[in-house]
């Protein structure tokens, strides 16, 4: 598949297995296809099946040698998590990559998950770090490489531990930020553990800026029966190419992470336009929530409470 100059170029992934959430439609589809495109195994874990088939079908018209494979998955169930975990487990193939890129954003009033989680901690959060945890022998065994999507809003904002369940007076904003930092710190001190205990696992973080995906699109199963006035905006400055990304550019900084020999365990990739909204993909600064490590050992030991999921090779 060709890329532009602004693009990334994706190393050679023959005889290497990709997981990637939320890859059925938007910057995840182009992730797996441009993982598919360089020889990768692409496991695409999907909630609908049928969106599932669909978006298979783009990539193989895409790349015509495509090995996608598609699972049940829905984030916001630790059952589901669960049972994807124990079938991949018992296939005992290795896990090369591991792109934590699914996610919901800004419900219009508070929702839960099946197991009585805020929406968003729930699925961007404490449905990824158990699907970490479930998956780490295969992840050890492929050495893998895991890159989890924040947000820029993780740039401020804080994670209450005590408040994980974000049963306070509801702010749908202030909770999504809280489920990226979430993310975040998770993806930090998994790093440090890594290292630590030699599990063999690197582990580093990706935002895509901003573009017009799907997270503030027309959502009827999170009662959001509309697209918002945001996304409005953000296609119509995406189509004149200002400040903003494309759908395409945003899931450069994960590719970036995910297989750049180069991109660095504990980092952050994002885009390196004017206030890192578009652009060429780069490292950046962490975000001051991200940088201390005791929160993330905070977080760490309430997701793990929470979700009933330890977290260990």
């Amino acid at each position: 598949m060709p890329h532009t100059p602004s693009d990334v170029a994706i190393p050679r992934q023959h005889g290497r297995t990709a997981l990637v959430t939320g890859a059925s439609d938007g910057m995840g589809l182009r992730i797996a296809a441009r993982l598919a495109a360089a020889g990768a195994e692409v496991i695409m874990p999907v909630r609908n099946r049928g969106k599932g088939e669909a978006a298979r079908e783009v990539i193989r018209r895409q790349v015509q040698s495509a090995q996608v494979v598609l699972r049940d998955l829905d984030l916001s169930s630790l059952e589901s998590v669960a049972v994807l975990g124990e079938e991949l487990r018992a296939e005992g193939r290795p896990v090369h990559l591991l792109i934590n890129n699914a996610g919901v954003m800004q419900p219009p009033s508070r929702r839960t998950t099946v197991d009585g989680f805020e929406l968003q901690m729930g699925t961007n959060h404490l449905g990824h770090a158990a699907l970490v945890g479930t998956l780490m022998p295969l992840l050890g065994a492929g050495g893998a490489r895991v890159t989890s999507q924040i947000s820029i809003a993780a740039a401020r904002g804080r994670v209450d531990p005590e408040d994980m369940r974000q049963e306070r007076p509801y702010d749908p904003m202030r909770a999504y930020r809280a489920s990226k930092i979430a993310l975040g710190l998770f993806g930090l001190e998994l790093e440090r553990r890594s290292r630590a205990q030699g599990w063999g696992i690197t582990s580093n973080l990706s935002h895509p800026g901003v573009a017009p995906t799907s997270l503030l699109a027309a959502r009827p199963e999170m009662g959001r029966r509309g697209d918002t006035l945001s996304v409005r905006a953000i296609r119509a400055l995406s189509a004149r190419g200002v400040l903003v990304g494309t759908v395409e550019s945003a899931g450069l900084p994960a590719l970036m992470a995910a297989t750049d020999p180069a991109a660095e365990p504990g980092a952050l990739y994002g885009p390196s336009g004017p206030w890192h909204l578009g652009g060429r993909p780069a490292r950046q600064p962490l975000y001051r929530p991200l940088r201390d490590p005791e929160a993330a050992r905070r977080v760490w030991a309430m997701t793990e409470e929470l979700t009933g999921v330890p977290i260990a090779a």
